[in-house]
């Protein structure tokens, strides 16, 4: 059976790209984007010691509805997916991980 004109059959994923490699990249992506959220309760962590339990309560429930804002956003997961199936398409070209980009180093000297 072939796919109707104009219409683009979506990507399969994989279970462990769908459960573990996406949200991965969620919680990557929403670390960053509540990283204030983050500073402010590693800053009471660090300041508090043993007590963090009870002294970092509004500071973790603050970082906890960033974060959940951002793991419950079907919009978010859909940018995530994009970017993860770009970042697959470009592995499956060259053969080239995303973070080994950066790390590599020149063979001629």
């Amino acid at each position: 059976m072939e796919p109707v004109s104009g219409m683009e059959e979506e990507p399969k994923l994989r279970h462990v790209e769908k459960d573990v490699l996406i949200p991965k990249m969620m919680r990557e992506k929403a670390r960053e984007l509540c990283s204030e959220k983050v500073q402010a309760f590693s800053k009471c962590c660090q300041d508090s010691g043993f007590l963090m339990v009870v002294q970092c309560r509004k500071e973790n429930a603050a970082l906890k509805e960033c974060l959940t804002a951002h793991y419950t956003n079907p919009a978010f997961y859909e940018e995530c997916k994009i970017e993860y199936l770009k970042q697959r398409e470009e592995f499956r070209t060259t053969g080239i991980r995303p973070g080994q980009k950066e790390q590599r180093i020149p063979t001629s000297m």
